[in-house]
């Protein structure tokens, strides 16, 4: 089961962040359009793990945290790690197809495996364009939740969802020339061609962009009109602030970015973040 990374499902959460945004959560027949979208990928991010740890063994046993995945550490081996996802990617593309999901989410579905399988063997050795690619893996979970319930996404939400994903990459970088400069392990080649003042940089930079885009999201006129004139959606802000500090207090300070779904699972002051902005976002958009 580690082998699938269950625990890194927390991400494919983004399909859901159209229909939330767009106040249709008690929509029935969207909520299962949307549930079967997520598991449907789901599988075949799993597919995508499997294929991703074959192909990093050697580096992964050289890292402290990454030498106890199963197949580095040898309980599995790299024939049975690709046979699973092949029914991993089988699996995941029929329940999307076969639940009568717009044909386009399960294409963009197929895009999001195209794109990873090229940043699998060969993109993540570039700098840069390894987090870009990372970034638009979320940009394209979205776009799935979109398709599947047949909700036109705003620029908002894409402009959010790529801003963030890249500092929550930054972040994941960070700690990994840490671990090169500390222990002299290599997590992945092009660590080389990052160091902690350049990606330090990126986080500011994409922190500072993220909140002013939020900011500029809850004053803009037709996101307020489209939520009955409720002028005050920029009071949801502070939480934001505060979840965005927490995190470069982490990355910077214990330094321990190294793993975004550990902290979000673990850390208790997001997680209040976290609910208090989704308590606060349910209490402007349904009351």
């Amino acid at each position: 089961m580690q082998l699938l990374r269950p625990q890194q499902w927390t991400k494919n959460l983004f399909i859901f962040m159209p229909l939330f945004f767009s106040a249709n959560v008690t929509n029935f027949h969207q909520l299962m359009l949307c549930l079967y979208a997520f598991i449907g990928f789901s599988f075949v991010a799993s597919a995508i793990y499997c294929i991703n740890d074959a192909v990093d063994v050697k580096e992964d046993r050289m890292h402290p945290d990454k030498s106890q995945r199963p197949i580095a550490s040898g309980i599995i081996s790299i024939s049975t790690a690709v046979a699973l996802a092949i029914v991993l990617f089988a699996g995941g593309i029929s329940i999307q197809f076969f639940t009568s999901l717009n044909i386009y989410a399960v294409a963009v579905t197929l895009l999001y495996l195209i794109m990873n399988m090229a940043y699998v063997f060969k993109l993540k050795q570039y700098a840069i364009i390894d987090v870009m690619c990372i970034a638009s893996g979320f940009v394209l979970r979205v776009i799935v939740g979109g398709y599947a319930t047949g909700i036109v996404l705003s620029h908002w939400i894409v402009l959010m969802t790529f801003l963030l994903a890249i500092f929550l990459a930054s972040a994941k970088r960070r700690d990994d020339v840490l671990h090169y400069l500390k222990k002299g392990i290599i997590a992945r080649k092009n660590i080389v061609n990052y160091n902690v003042d350049f990606l330090n940089a990126m986080m500011i930079i994409t922190a500072t962009i993220t909140i002013l885009c939020y900011i500029m999201y809850t004053v803009d006129k037709e996101v307020i009109e489209r939520f009955h004139n409720k002028d005050y959606l920029y009071a949801t802000s502070i939480f934001v602030l505060a979840a965005v500090f927490r995190y470069l207090q982490i990355a910077m300070v214990r330094e321990k970015s190294g793993n975004p779904t550990k902290i979000l699972l673990k850390d208790r002051f997001i997680q209040l973040c976290i609910l208090g902005w989704i308590v606060a976002f349910v209490f402007i958009i349904y009351f």
